[in-house]
């Protein structure tokens, strides 16, 4: 693959006192013909995060035409698994309705900074808001998976829903001394999307002692195949963007080298690329993806070279 970088497309100015700063991960969606809506979370001061949106022209995504005033999606409430920031996965087009899978953060205590759960929120208007399917959690702490149940991505194939997503049950020391979480990726299927096992099938693991964790997939299936772009998690060096393939979507085959795209030598994603979303549109395909520090300098685009 040879992809082209087209740049920065946003990152708030620090003028929203909910949305100052950061924007992470893209989550694109047609909302009509020629106009995309990528949800992303915004973080105020204190860095806890709400679900927003960029609107952008399809044909240019480089063109903004609207940004969010308000959250489609709020932290939780006191005590709850989401009370210290909310931040958009995956969507998908349900019977009319727009199911977002979120991770809803917490914090802990010295021993573990934080909680990372995943939950669903549900919008009936086309995305202009969203409800809480539930106050808890529908993938909650297990005893296989303690710690971590986040990054997910989900699509509906033939009345399956089936979630490619990371979980870990351990934190680790990174390379200056810093607690990092530790989580692979794992495979669920559910019937309706909403009820989910207790543990999923380790479908994708580290290549060596570098790679702690991995960043929330895209997965694609074309001619029977699938598709996986996602990132890596390094102590040595943040993010890095990642492609592999699979014949049934859970023994999947690593080509890294073969995506075709790394940081910059300078600007806004010249330490870190993580998050890409997929998308295509016309003659074109777009990967989305978020830049330095898991999107502090915002999110951008590329466009696949045929």
């Amino acid at each position: 693959m040879n992809w082209e970088k087209k740049g920065l497309i946003y990152c708030p100015d620090g003028q929203s006192s909910w949305a100052k700063k950061y924007a992470f991960p893209p989550n694109p969606i047609f909302i009509s013909d020629d106009i995309l809506r990528i949800y992303v979370a915004f973080c105020d001061e204190a860095m806890k995060g709400r679900i927003g949106y960029v609107d952008v022209s399809a044909d240019n995504p480089s063109k903004i035409l609207q940004v969010s005033k308000y959250p489609v999606l709020d932290i939780g409430v006191p005590g709850a698994f989401d009370e210290n920031g909310v931040v958009p996965l995956s969507i998908v087009k349900v019977e009319g309705k727009l199911y977002m899978y979120y991770v809803g953060f917490q914090l802990g205590l010295a021993s573990v900074r934080y909680f990372m759960f995943i939950g669903l929120a549900i919008s009936k208007d086309d995305g202009q808001s969203f409800v809480r399917y539930s106050k808890a959690p529908i993938l909650d702490r297990s005893d296989a998976e303690l710690l971590n149940r986040a990054g997910a991505f989900v699509f509906l194939e033939k009345d399956v829903f089936k979630m490619w997503y990371v979980a870990g049950s351990r934190w680790i020391t990174g390379l200056n001394g810093k607690s990092l979480p530790e989580y692979n990726m794992r495979y669920l299927e559910s019937e309706d999307g909403k009820r989910w096992g207790e543990e999923g099938k380790i479908c994708m693991n580290f290549k060596n002692d570098d790679e702690h964790g991995f960043g929330r997939p895209c997965v694609l299936k074309e001619w029977k195949k699938y598709k996986m772009f996602y990132s890596i998690r390094y102590k040595s060096k943040g993010y890095r963007l990642a492609y592999a393939e699979s014949n049934d979507g859970l023994e999947w085959v690593r080509k890294d080298s073969e995506l075709g795209i790394d940081v910059s030598e300078h600007g806004w994603d010249s330490q870190m690329m993580s998050y890409p979303s997929i998308l295509n549109y016309k003659d074109k395909i777009y990967m989305f993806y978020c830049g330095n520090n898991c999107g502090e300098t915002g999110f951008g685009y590329a466009v696949l070279k045929q």
